[in-house]
């Protein structure tokens, strides 16, 4: 070991080859000096920290450099594949699955349909989609850092039992994670999907740079994914965003798919049809999206005259409908609300929740990956 190196403390010789490896991450493809001036590090401790990071293979030299002359210059940028990430949205229906690697690029998707909905069926066809994916992208499953499975129901906290799962039978009251951990032999992280959703559109969808926004999904149910100061909001206990509560012992139906909907959609085949009538004029079509858009917009003005949020998401199948919803919800939020959120359409669709059981992941897995190097670096260093 070198005099240099022995005479770095641990702590410090860590801070300085994370602070490398983000500014690589941040500005690849970087030269030794670009990556001194912005980091404030030392050439020399720039050197001792590349040198760690290559041997645990984090970065690599490239030949891709930016624009302007290089004057011989090496260029260094993030290794992608040092570990991957696994992201599966457990439906009633379907299985949805997806295999990021570090840089937050998709490197396999694919579905399998669940024949029945079931807890059995559901651990069988996520190992099946496991395999598929990896081979797919073909990745070594050793890179897997883990798996974030978005399930239709509340992690309780502490406990991490579902509650209130009634889409998937034999999930209420289970503790799936640790099921699933046994099954794929890997670690697995369970999340309501519709926080997930939130997640996915504040990495990449339409609530990104939005600090206090809230996810709704509408569909054949309603929930909501709350995000305030930038973090999603879980609760006590973990039930935040339960909003087919909110109105509990009122006498009034709010629910945009409940028995007053469907009565007055009679004749219709479903909430498709409903639209599809809706937008070539019929009225009592008309009649049905109105209806539905005023208890969305009492939906949205309970959380926003609670939370204060800046933007309110719709997604699921009937919130998709954002032609016909967007004004009319907008337009009562405004008439009621001293300072109405805006309210937009999600632009993830069904990919919402994937999306963000995969930020989940990433972010856990670029933390992993440096911890993990870190025995490694000085094993070998030793």
């Amino acid at each position: 070991m070198s005099a240099s190196r022995r005479a770095t403390p641990p702590l410090l010789r860590d801070l300085n080859e994370r602070t490398v490896l983000e500014t690589i991450r941040a500005g690849s493809p970087i030269s030794r000096a670009e990556i001194s001036r912005r980091s404030g590090i030392s050439k020399p401790t720039v050197s001792l920290a590349l040198q760690s990071l290559l041997q645990a293979e984090l970065v690599r030299e490239t030949a891709e450099r930016p624009d302007g002359p290089g004057y011989g210059a090496v260029y260094f940028e993030p290794v992608a594949e040092a570990a991957v990430v696994l992201g599966l949205d457990l439906g009633a229906r379907f299985v949805r699955g997806a295999v990021c690697d570090l840089a937050g690029s998709v490197r396999a998707r694919q579905d399998v349909e669940l024949t029945v909905a079931e807890v059995a069926g559901a651990v069988e066809a996520i190992e099946r989609l496991r395999t598929s994916l990896l081979g797919a992208a073909g990745l070594d499953p050793d890179r897997i850092d883990g798996v974030v499975v978005g399930v239709p129901g509340v992690v309780e906290t502490g406990s991490g039992v579902l509650r209130l799962a009634e889409n998937v039978a034999g999930l209420e009251g289970r503790a799936f994670a640790e099921e699933l951990r046994n099954a794929v032999g890997l670690p697995v992280t369970l999340e309501n999907d519709i926080n997930l959703a939130a997640l996915g559109e504040q990495w990449q969808g339409v609530a990104r740079g939005v600090d206090d926004f809230v996810f709704l999904s509408v569909g054949t149910g309603m929930g909501a994914g709350l995000v305030l100061g930038g973090e999603l909001h879980r609760g006590r206990h973990g039930a935040a965003g339960e909003i087919d509560f909110v109105f509990t012992g009122l006498d009034e139906d709010v629910d945009p798919s409940g028995p007053k909907v469907l009565e007055l959609a009679s004749g219709f085949t479903d909430a498709r049809a409903v639209f599809g009538a809706a937008r070539e004029g019929d009225d009592r079509a008309r009649g049905v999206v109105a209806e539905i858009a005023r208890r969305i917009a009492l939906h949205v003005a309970t959380i926003a005259s609670v939370a204060d949020v800046e933007l309110a998401v719709l997604g699921g199948g009937i919130g998709a409908n954002g032609d016909l919803l967007l004004d009319p919800v907008g337009g009562l939020l405004a008439e009621w609300l001293p300072f109405p959120p805006r309210v937009e359409v999600s632009t993830l669709g069904e990919a919402a929740v994937l999306t963000g059981a995969l930020a989940i992941g990433l972010q856990a897995a670029l933390e992993n990956v440096f911890a993990r190097r870190g025995p490694l670096a000085a094993s070998r260093s030793g």
